[in-house]
């Protein structure tokens, strides 16, 4: 996609917003519609999280919003902890983007795509100690309709842990 024509749906979104570009609209609505906008779909709907111990972890729930252009993440354990993510396709460079924030004041940025059977998604934080964490997030739609979601860190060694793993199921 052209920077012009790039340029050209800003404004055409911006004037639509403000009720002045009513043809703007399903221009732009036809642009989420395309398959690699919903190739994050297996994670839509309402979910039991569980840990691999079988335990709860939380509750999930991820609908689409902004005309179909944004996976809404909402996640809550029942025990003080909660957070929530806007999930985007971002056309023009062809890769996911996830913007994560919860109630512990962490913001966590990360992009990615499909890799072999699963979505990942990769970012980085900042320890308070001033440290660089990476982080890889990993989701596998499995056949029974499950997703795994495998959240690796790296440790003040530059190591990789599991920070996460949980099997959603529908609930």
């Amino acid at each position: 996609m052209s920077a012009i024509t790039s340029l050209r749906r800003y404004v055409l979104g911006f004037l639509a917003s403000l009720g002045l570009g009513f043809a703007a609209t399903p221009v732009l609505a036809a642009a989420c519609d395309s398959p690699p906008m919903h190739e994050f779909d297996f994670w839509l709907g309402e979910w039991n999280v569980h840990t691999t111990d079988g335990k709860l972890a939380g509750t999930n729930s991820i609908r689409r919003e902004y005309d179909g252009c944004v996976l809404h993440e909402r996640y809550k354990t029942g025990h003080g902890y909660s957070g929530e993510s806007l999930n985007i396709y971002d056309a023009p460079r062809k890769v996911w983007h996830q913007s994560w924030v919860d109630n512990t004041g962490l913001l966590l940025l990360l992009e990615g795509g499909w890799r072999g059977a699963s979505m990942v998604l990769e970012g980085q934080t900042v320890s308070p100690e001033g440290q660089a964490i990476r982080h890889k997030i990993s989701w596998t739609p499995n056949a029974n309709g499950t997703v795994r979601q495998l959240w690796e860190s790296t440790d003040a060694k530059g190591q990789w842990i599991i920070a996460f793993d949980g099997l959603y199921s529908k609930r």
